[in-house]
């Protein structure tokens, strides 16, 4: 346990499954106290029950993060229950429709948005100001490498809704400056999660246009994949005084399967206007 993070509130998303229940479980190894956010309300009262069975302190709250009115009701729960938040992962995610832009499927495109995009805008708003008032913060947003690919075909509502879950990401780190409060975006690895079976089960059933899709799930079966626990250690790293400086960055996991690229520098050159 991390004596500097007990009693330290967090939501994290996505927390009934794979890296967001991954990650639910470190941040409650470490004295956290956690509040579970998913849609499936029985795969939050496992991992409620986990916790507390290992003598951490967690609760399920059901919700739909992709609703603001939704994420508004959350606010409140949460900080009439237990004060104010501290630290927000965002890994609540989908990976959308795998078709070529003419034949796709305009509900599952827009909903990708919806769950990757502006789930976290939704949270990151409702919670973001407590945080400032109390000078100090953590804002983790689970992005993918897939953004910084060269685009391909099949893969424009996941891909694109990571590059824009990036830019925002960016807007509020500058927003964040000097306050206390940090965001950034990391990439989780390539990990075998539901996603990943999901990416497969939809990839065998297309044609030669999803060759490279097959081409990834055979190679993280083959490698096995990137452990989550990486995902959750970078996560707990990001909580550390040290990572205070950390802001408005796209972050990798120690010894991930794929090697990091680049995605932005500091400097983007001078704006003629300032």
């Amino acid at each position: 346990m991390n004596p500097s993070l007990k009693g330290k509130l967090a939501v994290v998303t996505g927390a009934g499954r794979g890296l967001g229940r991954q990650t639910a479980l470190y941040l409650a190894a470490h004295g956290v106290t956690v509040v579970a956010v998913s849609r499936d309300v029985e795969q939050l009262r496992q991992i409620e029950q986990t916790i507390r069975q290992a003598g951490g302190v967690a609760q399920a709250m059901p919700a739909d993060v992709s609703r603001p009115e939704t994420v508004e009701k959350l606010k409140k729960e949460v900080e009439q229950r237990f004060g104010v938040v501290s630290i927000l992962v965002n890994a609540a995610g989908v990976f959308g429709p795998i078709q070529l832009i003419k034949d796709s499927d305009s509900q599952r495109w827009t909903d990708t948005f919806a769950v990757n995009l502006f789930g976290p805008y939704f949270t990151c708003r409702a919670f973001v100001g407590g945080m400032i008032q109390n000078r100090w913060g953590r804002i983790i947003n689970f992005t993918s490498a897939a953004a910084l690919h060269p685009p391909g075909p099949l893969n424009s509502a996941y891909a694109t809704s990571k590059v824009a879950l990036n830019q925002f990401t960016r807007h509020l780190a500058a927003e964040l400056e000097g306050t206390g409060v940090t965001a950034n975006v990391l990439h989780p690895g390539d990990v075998k999660t539901e996603m990943w079976a999901t990416i497969r089960a939809e990839s065998e059933r297309m044609g030669s246009e999803a060759e490279g899709y097959r081409n990834w799930v055979r190679w993280v079966e083959q490698t096995g994949g990137d452990e989550p626990q990486k995902a959750a250690n970078l996560v707990l790293r990001l909580l550390s005084e040290e990572a205070a400086v950390t802001n408005g960055k796209f972050l990798w996991i120690e010894g991930g399967l794929q090697s990091p690229i680049p995605s932005w520098g500091d400097d983007a050159g001078a704006q003629p206007w300032r």
